[in-house]
């Protein structure tokens, strides 16, 4: 028999069972779980991690199902995120400032911290960085936070990171010149202001600041509260040492997502949830400042401040000129800056840097 010649039929229930398994082939797969990589120095336990367990929970109505890994390890937890072992990670923006430039511009030196008659505001300076933020959250930064397939999903500030130091009269400019400070090996930003005060950068990372400041490797850390307790720096803090009470910078958390990973929109959803947690973040920094012994704070010389904040802002624009800055997000930092602050003398220009 000819198959050319004979009609090709199928009866109504095999065509419906057709039609069926056709439509089943051609609907979209359900979208998968998506892994986000969590660095915690305190791993499970840690208050980032309990943030990252609440934001998933949070998250589930935008159409995100989440789960958790945990690392204590940052430098592994970017590593696999590159890798595409996680679909997501949350870290700090020393390392995630290669995905986005600008939104890791937020921890440069010294650019949200606001000094008024002489003194740190702290409170001023966790403004600018709220600023900031609310800037970033907005709808029209959504081209802004996203570079290639990596888009920034939140901003969680870890508290000003104040100068610690082993030997307390180490309080000046001129005093660090010589002394052995530690810089984490991924910022090469950290090294050239360490350079330009005539210091000496010390190559270190999360899981051995603690130790070589504790054993005299260096002479000098810059870390926020939250370090305090589980890197033990009360030991090298010792009875001669002290808290530098002037933040060098205000590093932040960061939320980086594979875009790709995540349903259309997600992504300025997620930064608005990070955004209605700064006060949490603030809570969790305050607590831990108030666990550190009155004693071990130390002021800064009223005549040394203006010299730390002419520093910084040579320090950043050179920094920026290398490339290691981002241009623009200095500007919208120096904005929110001017915006807190707007009598100081640098607010007579808009621009930090062209």
């Amino acid at each position: 028999m000819s198959l050319s010649r004979t009609p090709f039929r199928l009866s109504a229930p095999r065509l419906l069972s057709a039609l069926v398994v056709a439509g089943a082939v051609a609907a979209p797969a359900a979208q998968a779980k998506q892994l986000l990589c969590v660095w915690d120095v305190a791993g499970k336990t840690g208050d980032v991690y309990a943030a990252a367990t609440d934001f998933v929970v949070a998250m589930q109505k935008a159409g995100a199902d989440m789960e958790l890994k945990s690392y204590v390890d940052e430098r592994v937890a970017v590593e696999d995120y590159r890798a595409g072992q996680c679909d997501g990670v949350i870290a700090t923006a020393f390392r995630t400032r290669q995905f986005n430039s600008l939104a890791g511009s937020l921890d440069s030196i010294g650019s949200t911290t606001v000094v008024k008659g002489g003194k740190v505001d702290i409170n001023a300076s966790y403004e600018v960085v709220r600023k900031v933020v609310q800037v970033f959250a907005s709808p029209q930064a959504n081209k802004l936070m996203v570079e290639g397939n990596h888009e920034i999903g939140g901003i969680f500030p870890l508290g000003a990171a104040y100068p610690i130091v082993r030997d307390r009269t180490i309080n000046t400019v001129e005093e660090l010149s010589g002394k052995k400070i530690a810089a984490f090996d991924y910022d090469k930003a950290q090294s050239v202001m360490i350079q330009r005060i005539g210091a000496q950068p010390v190559s270190v990372d999360v899981t051995n600041i603690g130790p070589k400041f504790n054993n005299g490797f260096v002479d000098m850390v810059t870390l926020p509260a939250v370090a305090f307790k589980p890197f033990e720096l009360y030991k090298g803090i010792g009875t001669k040492g002290g808290i530098g009470r002037f933040p060098i910078l205000i590093p932040t958390v960061q939320v980086v997502l594979n875009k790709s990973k995540f349903p259309e929109g997600f992504g300025e959803k997620s930064r608005q949830y990070w955004l209605s947690q700064f006060d949490r973040a603030l809570n969790i920094v305050q607590t831990a400042e108030k666990g550190i012994p009155t004693a071990m704070w130390d002021d800064i010389p009223a005549e040394a401040v203006p010299k730390y904040v002419l520093m910084f802002r040579e320090s950043r624009i050179e920094i920026a000129k290398q490339g290691i800055y981002n241009k623009q997000g200095l500007n919208i930092i120096k904005r929110a800056r001017c915006s807190v602050n707007p009598s100081d003398a640098e607010c007579a220009t808009k621009t930090e840097i062209e």
